[in-house]
């Protein structure tokens, strides 16, 4: 049985409960949903939901990265937004970060997201070579 391994790193956003940024299990990373944090200040970015978008992606990457993986290695993300009018932003800031052979992807509107944020994002990954 595969032993379950906790990823951290102090490059993305520290979490804000009981939950880790990441955990590798086998050949596969789940990264927790993540959140447009930035790490040096703990609070959502400035500049609106493309900035937070490229933020919560610059926190995944950091994750994947201590896993020893990246981006290109997702295989499914989970997209949330507090306004669905505001897809076409997120989309344009998500597809400049997974532009090849993107994951299989579900977006939902919520009504609220911790910490203020308009934007989470959670994601599977495959390690390399797997």
């Amino acid at each position: 049985m595969a032993k379950k391994e906790v990823i951290t790193t102090d490059k993305a956003a520290l979490p804000i409960g009981p939950y880790s940024q990441g955990i590798r299990v086998g050949d596969f990373v789940f990264v927790a949903g993540e959140k447009g944090i930035d790490p040096t200040t703990g609070s959502i970015v400035e500049g609106g939901i493309a900035a937070e978008t490229r933020q919560t992606f610059e926190n995944i990457q950091a994750i994947l990265e201590a896993a020893g993986a990246s981006l290109d290695d997702a295989v499914r993300t989970v997209v949330y937004l507090t306004d669905i009018e505001e897809f076409g932003a997120m989309n344009e800031v998500y597809a400049q970060y997974l532009k090849v052979d993107p994951p299989g992807r579900t977006t939902v509107a919520v009504s609220a997201l911790p910490a203020g944020a308009h934007v989470e994002i959670e994601l599977t990954a495959v390690l390399p070579g797997a």
